[in-house]
């Protein structure tokens, strides 16, 4: 494996929880999928929407968010919500981040 493709690994994987958090904060307004994309994108998360889609179900199914159904358009769109459950992952989530953020802080850093 190249530096590069190492590089690549290791930053999917530290995006990956930071992606959940980022939509459990967004959606404290209600939004739909493809504007929850551009969304993250323009905030620095870059996301595919092959990842998004079964993210937002997955947490929907573990009960961090709620969905409902917007039919008065000429497109159908399901627009999610992040439930109690998920403020208090959030929450939860934000503070472990915070904490892990100000460990790397003190770190020696690199020469």
């Amino acid at each position: 494996m190249s530096e590069t493709e190492a590089l690549d690994t290791h930053l999917q994987e530290l995006r990956r929880g930071t992606t959940v958090l980022a939509c459990l904060r967004l959606l404290q307004q209600p939004g739909y999928g493809y504007g929850l994309l551009e969304e993250l994108s323009r905030r620095g998360f870059d996301t595919d929407a092959n990842t998004l889609y079964p993210l937002l179900r997955r947490l929907e199914k573990q009960g961090h968010l709620t969905s409902e159904w917007n039919t008065d358009e000429a497109r159908p769109r399901k627009f999610y919500r992040t439930s109690e459950a998920g403020q208090r992952l959030a929450r939860a989530l934000t503070d472990d981040f915070t904490a892990i953020a100000d460990a790397i802080a003190g770190l020696p850093e690199e020469n």
